[in-house]
């Protein structure tokens, strides 16, 4: 495997791994929310904006993570408030989010980010460990972009496993009646980690129309936002895992760039990564265990008078 090759591996599973984490997040409170394409989107189109409004990276950054947390109340609100089918509620976010990042996006067409946050998202080199050979070009010669990508991935597994509000996420998760009978506030919880995750979805989806591809393009998630949730599964709910997930899968979107010389048909290169998706997802709902098993409240609204 070239350098190049792992490199641009790792650039392609950045807006994957922001989505995964957001999902994966979002589940560990005990809701499944299929609604990531769609916070992408709005993310996208939200930090493009926001991009060519101010010219700021970090306000570029703050608008896409709002975005994308706004999106991700509204189905809070319909799923842990009004206890509304987290499924239903989920596949309205990505219709939504669709339509909605299209509709202002029309006016984006053919526009191309300021040059200030072009060249605020340069590749930056640290000293001495981007000379490690093929690991340090593809880890420590990226964007700043792709440095805060694996950090949100670290802090998060620190926060869940290392943490003590990350016992009680967990425990929300697990069995939020027994949760709630330990004095863990089970609707904050919920609320706090589901707008979390929709954050981190806006900026998986603002890598893509800010860094990636600096112009606007409609869709410009392209269905990554189901791949992410099934990278969760892929993950076993694991933030270190969703790292290789991500670039795994990152690689296998970008792989027929590189193989064009074999004559293999450019559509079934581009459906290589959906293939694999539904594999992975026959695979997991086969092999029963409990490390790869999701949390056991995933997906049932608790009600408090009911436990």
């Amino acid at each position: 495997m070239s350098n190049g090759f792992f490199t641009a591996m790792i650039i392609a599973g950045i807006p994957l791994l922001f989505a995964t984490l957001g999902e994966l997040i979002t589940e560990k409170a005990g809701n499944l929310n299929l609604g990531v394409e769609g916070m992408m989107l709005i993310g996208a189109v939200a930090g493009f904006g926001m991009g060519m409004s101010t010219a700021s990276p970090l306000m570029t950054i703050i608008g896409a993570g709002m975005a994308g947390a706004l999106a991700a109340l509204v189905y809070a609100f319909l799923t842990v408030t009004l206890r509304a089918n987290q499924v239903v509620s989920g596949l309205s976010l990505t219709i939504f989010g669709t339509g909605f990042s299209s509709f202002l996006g029309t006016n984006y067409i053919g526009q191309r980010m300021p040059r200030e946050i072009i060249s605020f998202f340069k590749p930056v080199s640290i000293p001495i460990l981007s000379r490690i050979p093929i690991v340090g070009p593809a880890l420590f010669a990226q964007d700043p972009y792709v440095y805060l990508g694996l950090v949100c991935s670290i802090v998060t597994g620190f926060y869940l496993y290392r943490t003590r509000p990350g016992l009680y996420l967990r425990a929300v998760g697990e069995n939020p009646s027994a949760a709630d009978a330990a004095g863990i506030n089970v609707s904050l919880y919920k609320y706090i980690h589901i707008l979390t995750g929709g954050a981190l979805c806006g900026l998986g989806g603002a890598y893509l129309s800010v860094v990636s591809v600096p112009t606007w393009q409609d869709n410009i998630t392209a269905g990554r936002g189901w791949i992410a949730v099934a990278l969760v599964i892929f993950a076993r709910w694991n933030p270190y895992r969703a790292i290789f997930g991500a670039v795994l899968f990152g690689g296998l979107s970008i792989l027929g760039f590189r193989i064009q010389h074999l004559n293999i048909p450019q559509s079934l290169l581009n459906m290589l990564p959906y293939l694999v998706t539904i594999i992975v997802l026959a695979f997991s709902s086969a092999k029963k265990s409990k490390l790869n098993s999701p949390p056991k409240g995933l997906s049932i609204p608790y009600f408090r008078e009911e436990r």
